[in-house]
């Protein structure tokens, strides 16, 4: 978490974070921190592309904000919040629209309100206003479940919304724990007076990470003809602006083995499959030459992985499994997603049997590796499982800030008694008896000698 991964000091880390610092072995400057340092220094406000984006809002006479509105820090920030609407405050918007997305899974299940209340105060200072409020399950999904996209775009393009309308958007959620659902999976619900995107308006994405972004970018851009544009970017090839490109990892594992001519496994189910691909690869799309992929359904038959905790895990495994035995790899990489997912719900007993189902599922890979002479790292992007309960008894469905174990299976001798994860790669090439390439500023683990 923290600095130790690029991020600022407390924040606690993700997925994205976890497995960019992974892949480079070098701590990764995160987009928080860089759009954090825009806004302080102002160079946020004199940023061209959300200049434009502001000037065709003024054009269309409407510009629209989507985003989670929440302090989680995962994929949003109540501070972006807060300078996208003072910059369209200043740049003259003439109605300024914030179609409002509630977490509960990187912050309290019951807390949406309250940001909700929050959002609003910093709207009514800069003349705008609330529009539509929808559940991340709905406006955030990216396993390609595309009902759930689609009933967010409903209520945000056409203004339907089966029903549910409030006054406010803190009413909505509200109304929302009334009909017993969390922050989550409130349904979607229009605001207020008519706000829908129209042809031709201006939108701006104010998400920081790409991948519960990317369904609803997809659909938005289908359906009308828009002035498009995110914060950061979602898309490899997409055809938007993007305020705050890609700044690259210098070097990462999946292209250092591809150089040298050596295969390498990147296995995971859905939930997770960008993960061990895209973001590992330091936001590199297409895998390298040499490098294989796995990728295995996550369930569809379940609203929420509680009711199917083990998920995908055994089939993963197998997958990786069955091609690791070929014999003729240099390197793997299987992410277990359940743990995470289903620690994300708060259920404690589904959370223990997914723990365990990984833990099988572990074992079989393990015995797999080591049957071809090779060795095994077992680490974690960040923490959720482990913590699950809040003091007061509540439910704890969001990221843990406690540091994350490390196994190494090799007979490598002792390792170093703490690191970080940027030190796991150059402890990988170490293994391999690979020199670790300058552009890497993590440290081998494994202790010289």
């Amino acid at each position: 978490c923290g600095q130790a991964v690029g991020l600022p000091e407390g924040q606690m880390g993700n997925s994205e974070v976890g497995h960019l610092n992974l892949g480079a072995g070098s701590v990764v400057p995160q987009d928080l921190k860089r759009i954090d340092h825009a806004i302080a220094d102002g160079s946020f406000f004199e940023n061209d592309v959300l200049r434009e984006a502001c000037a065709a809002g003024r054009r269309a006479g409407r510009l629209h904000l989507l985003g989670l509105v929440s302090d989680g820090g995962v994929h949003s920030s109540m501070d972006h919040l807060r300078a996208c609407i003072e910059l369209a405050a200043r740049e003259g918007v003439p109605d300024l629209v914030l179609h409002a997305f509630t977490d509960g899974r990187d912050t309290l299940p019951d807390s949406g309100a309250g940001y909700l209340a929050a959002a609003e105060g910093l709207l009514a200072d800069h003349g705008g206003r609330v529009a539509t409020v929808t559940g991340r399950y709905f406006a955030m999904d990216r396993d390609r479940r595309w009902v759930r996209t689609e009933l967010a775009v409903r209520a945000i393009v056409g203004g339907e919304a089966e029903g549910l309308h409030a006054a406010s958007g803190r009413e909505a959620v509200r109304a929302a724990y009334e009909r017993g659902q969390t922050d989550e999976f409130v349904e979607p619900t229009l605001v207020g007076e008519e706000g829908r995107v129209r042809e031709g308006d201006a939108v701006l994405f104010f998400n920081f990470r790409a991948d519960r972004a990317r369904q609803l970018t997809e659909q938005l851009n289908g359906e009308l003809d828009l002035c498009f544009t995110t914060l950061t970017q979602y898309h490899e090839d997409g055809d938007y602006p993007i305020a705050f490109p890609p700044r690259p990892p210098a070097i990462t594992l999946a292209q250092v083995l591809a150089a040298r001519g050596m295969g390498q496994l990147h296995a995971a189910e859905t939930e997770k499959y960008p993960h061990v691909t895209y973001f590992f690869n330091g936001g590199e799309e297409q895998p390298y030459e040499g490098e294989e992929r796995r990728l295995v359904e996550s369930p569809r038959d379940v609203p929420t992985y509680d009711q199917r905790p083990e998920m995908s895990a055994r089939e993963t495994a197998a997958a990786f499994v069955e091609r690791w035995r070929e014999g003729d790899l240099a390197f793997g990489v299987i992410n277990f997603a359940n743990p995470d997912m289903v620690g994300h719900t708060g259920v404690i007993p589904a959370a223990i049997a997914a723990v365990e189902t990984a833990d099988e599922c572990l074992g079989e890979v393990v015995e797999a590796v080591h049957a071809t002479g090779g060795a095994c790292i077992v680490t974690a992007d960040h923490g959720n499982a482990d913590h699950m309960l809040e003091p007061d008894g509540r439910p704890n469905t969001f990221h843990s800030l406690n540091p994350v174990p490390l196994v190494a299976t090799a007979d490598a001798g002792p390792l170093r008694p703490a690191g970080i994860l940027a030190d796991v790669a150059p402890t990988v090439l170490a293994l391999l008896g690979i020199a670790q390439p300058v552009e890497m500023t993590g440290q081998a683990l494994t202790r010289p000698g």
